[in-house]
């Protein structure tokens, strides 16, 4: 038991730290975690954990979060950050964070990092994660760096590549990245490991490879899912796929798009194998194999028990959202809709992912595979809950920005666009009676930002009219 160490989780909104958090809850440790956007946790049911608000790229906000902290876990990248400057935004967070744990007097920082030997070969991806170690070491704090491959488990962005590839496509031509060698790692394992190193001294001040033991080429991993999922799948490997290419390729069959698919990508040229096995002696961790922990990954998916997913984290780490600045281009449009607010709401809130757009859903795929040809994140994500929103999480190419039930929904576009959007519903209680109002608008970026706009704006008189027509429609209806 841990009742006696005060512990500061970093990204808890992420897909590794979204985990840890409740298992270092149950060890009896007292925990807090440091988000840039709290309300993002809404969803979250922590007994006891202390939410601050803070970016590591903002020093001075790491201040109050970090007071009283024995052992902080650093547990956020920029990976997917557009305009492809992930390593030196990531050098840039690592640094000021040790700063201010050595400030802070913090006696001890968990990093999990990428496996990979260094050297000129060495992807920009692997050499960022391993810098991000080096920056954390900087100011003279003693960090516990953990070193894994592939983690194998439901919502990781790399096993989702796998596993797309693996239903989509029986027979794929594949670059000769296939035939690197791999020590995938359940989630599972890497939860055991990053708890269990709190309590063996010997790892403190090290740098760590924490795998499953069994190695494999990137064609095997594919071919074993396959063989999970009762399918057959035919590769060949042709020299013609430049990682470049391939990411292209994965952005058009995955859900994740290419601006993380690049990188991740680029990573499988290097072998990434345990050279040190030393972790597996100081602490031991249940044996699971690649076999078992897809069907364990899969098992979750298929009951919708899935506790983090790459899709929970903001698409970039990259400080602040940005604010529009400016008067924005608008079209807004209102209805009294014959149903009580709270019950036009509720139609609001289930809005996108299985359950659709209620009105012109062909148009919306449209512009979702427009916006997925060109690298964007499409409509591949879906929403996390059918019925139930909060802040942050993920609705097809939209992020809800802010929610207040029964009277207010925000969403940003996450789409790639030539500006910043954002489409507002607002209800206006009127007792038997509501108002709805639609708003949209958009802060273009220069003269490409305008042509946007009014090459669409014909098409908004029929998308949204519908669309609010089509939801006061769907709130009388239902009872």
């Amino acid at each position: 038991m841990l009742g006696s160490m005060n512990i500061l989780v970093t990204g808890p909104t992420g897909y590794i730290g979204g985990r840890l958090v409740p298992l270092l809850v149950e060890t009896g440790a007292r925990v807090r975690v440091l988000a840039r956007e709290p309300r993002k946790l809404a969803r979250r049911h922590w007994p006891g954990v202390e939410v601050f608000q803070g970016d590591v790229l903002i020093p001075e906000t790491l201040t109050k979060a970090l007071e009283g902290i024995e052992v902080a876990y650093y547990l956020v990248h920029s990976l997917s950050t557009l305009g492809g400057n992930f390593s030196e935004l990531d050098n840039i967070a690592a640094t000021n964070f040790a700063r201010a744990a050595k400030d802070a007097g913090v006696s001890r920082i968990i990093y999990l990092g990428g496996l990979g030997i260094t050297g000129p070969a060495l992807s920009e991806h692997l050499r960022s994660r391993h810098q991000t170690g080096d920056a954390l070491r900087s100011t003279g704090v003693p960090v516990t760096e953990l070193r894994a491959a592939i983690i194998v488990g439901s919502g990781s962005a790399s096993f989702l590549i796998i596993y797309d590839l693996v239903r989509k496509l029986p027979f794929m031509l594949c670059p000769r990245w296939v035939k690197s060698k791999c020590e995938p790692i359940s989630i599972r394992q890497v939860m055991a490991y990053l708890v269990g190193v709190l309590q063996e001294p010997r790892t403190i001040g090290q740098v760590l490879e924490i795998g499953s033991g069994e190695i494999l080429t990137y064609q095997e991993l594919m071919e074993q899912c396959a063989a999970v999922l009762g399918r057959k799948l035919n590769i060949i490997t042709v020299p013609v796929l430049t990682p470049r290419l391939s990411s292209y390729w994965l952005n058009l069959v995955t859900r994740v798009p290419i601006s993380l698919a690049r990188p991740l990508v680029e990573g499988l040229r290097n072998d990434v194998v345990c050279q040190d096995k030393r972790i597996r002696d100081w602490i031991k961790v249940p044996s699971i194999s690649y076999r078992e922990a897809v069907q364990l990954a899969l098992s979750k998916m298929g009951t919708h028990e899935v506790e983090s997913s790459w899709t929970d984290a903001n698409t970039a780490l990259a400080g602040k959202q940005e604010v529009p600045r400016g008067k924005p281009l608008s079209d807004e449009r209102m209805r009294i809709c014959h149903a009580p607010a709270q019950r036009l709401f509720t139609v609001i809130e289930a809005i996108g992912g299985t359950n659709g757009w209620y009105h012109a859903d062909w148009l919306w795929q449209i512009r979702a595979a427009m916006d997925w040809l060109v690298g964007g994140v499409g409509m591949r994500r879906g929403r996390p809950d059918p019925k139930k929103l909060e802040v942050g999480d993920p609705i097809d190419f939209w992020r809800v920005e802010d929610i207040v039930r029964n009277r207010r929904l925000v969403l940003r576009a996450e789409m790639k666009l030539p500006g910043t959007a954002r489409l507002t519903f607002e209800v206006e209680d009127k007792g038997a009676e509501s108002n709805l109002k639609i708003a949209a608008h958009f802060w273009p970026k220069r003269y490409w930002g305008l042509l946007y706009w009014y090459t669409v704006a014909p098409l908004h008189n029929y998308v949204f009219e519908g669309l609010l027509r089509a939801l006061i429609r769907k709130a009388e209806n239902d009872v």
